[in-house]
């Protein structure tokens, strides 16, 4: 029994000594300034759909506060703290969702806001393109990279990388156009592969693009292949021109020519052999090309027995 009696006692003095602190605690916030809460979050940039957490707190750490979060006039929920920020648990499902949000602090009778705090809703950026050209020299290769990223909220910033490693400073584009990277290298003997990553507010999240891979050049050889790359494109050409020659001076003239030569030239006759009379005489017909031009009449007549439309001609044989 008396141990009972013991336990009893000790807790009624515990809670004697903490109504006594409480009762302390509120008579000092009549006389000293109670600040107001902070209301932060580990990031203020999130995309729709996002799970994210709100951190309200107070600069006592000896009071017990009691913490409410708001978003407008909106009543989110509360909770109890002393000395430890309270966590509140958000969804962000749309714009409507990323604020004003108020954390509220009380104690006792006397309560204070916190600052408005307010989400950034961004889309984040989708996988980026990747393109290359290059300009072959006999000694080096000049290369431009471009990298666009078509979605997601801008600005947005490019990296370029060669393999793992960045070779270039971030490049920051405000508009939807792409990013670009000049370089010259060396004719490498072997293969060396590129991409680029794409960023943009949203924390955490970088998209990059496939690797594009640039095949060896071969070293020193390169300008020899590139010879004979030119002159596996020239020589079907070459080919193709001689076969048109050889059709033209083997096939194509020749009957030209012996065409022309077979047609008669214009007043040339031709003789044609019948068969012998009863005399045992042989006849020959002669055919003759009649040619017809216009012949300017003299002056006299042109002037006594001219008439419009007269056509003169003569017949050789």
């Amino acid at each position: 029994m008396w141990s009972h009696l013991n336990k009893l006692l000790f807790w009624a003095m515990l809670s004697s000594v903490t109504c006594k602190n409480t009762v302390l605690d509120c008579k000092a916030m009549k006389t000293n300034e109670f600040p107001p809460p902070c209301l932060d979050s580990e990031t203020n940039v999130v995309m729709k759909g996002q799970s994210v957490s709100v951190f309200c707190s107070h600069k006592n750490k000896s009071l017990q506060i009691t913490y409410s979060l708001f978003r407008s006039k909106t009543h989110l929920g509360t909770q109890d703290g002393k000395g430890e920020p309270v966590i509140f648990n958000l969804s962000i499902t749309g714009a409507h969702e990323s604020g004003p949000y108020k954390c509220k602090a009380q104690v006792c009778n006397h309560s204070k806001y916190s600052p408005n705090f307010n989400f950034i809703i961004v889309d984040p950026v989708t996988a980026p393109v990747l393109n290359i050209t290059v300009i072959q020299t006999e000694t080096d290769q000049h290369i431009t990279l471009l990298c666009l990223s078509v979605n997601g909220s801008l600005p947005i910033n490019y990296t370029f990388f060669e393999k793992h490693v960045a070779i270039s400073p971030v490049i920051s584009k405000y508009n939807r156009e792409p990013a670009e990277f000049n370089l010259t290298r060396k004719n490498p003997g072997e293969e060396e592969e590129y991409r680029c990553g794409a960023k943009n507010r949203l924390p955490n999240y970088t998209a990059y693009s496939q690797p594009v891979t640039m095949p060896s050049t071969g070293g020193d050889s390169c300008p020899f292949c590139l010879k004979l790359l030119l002159l596996g494109l020239l020589l079907p050409l070459l080919v193709i021109m001689v076969v048109i020659i050889l059709i033209l001076a083997f096939w194509i003239l020749p009957k030209y020519k012996a065409k022309k030569e077979s047609v008669p030239e214009v007043g040339s006759r031709l003789c044609v052999s019948t068969a012998q009379d009863g005399a045992g005489h042989s006849q020959e017909l002669q055919y003759a090309t009649a040619v017809f031009r216009e012949v300017a009449p003299r002056q006299q007549e042109a002037c006594d027995y001219y008439k419009p439309g007269y056509v003169y001609a003569e017949l050789n044989f």
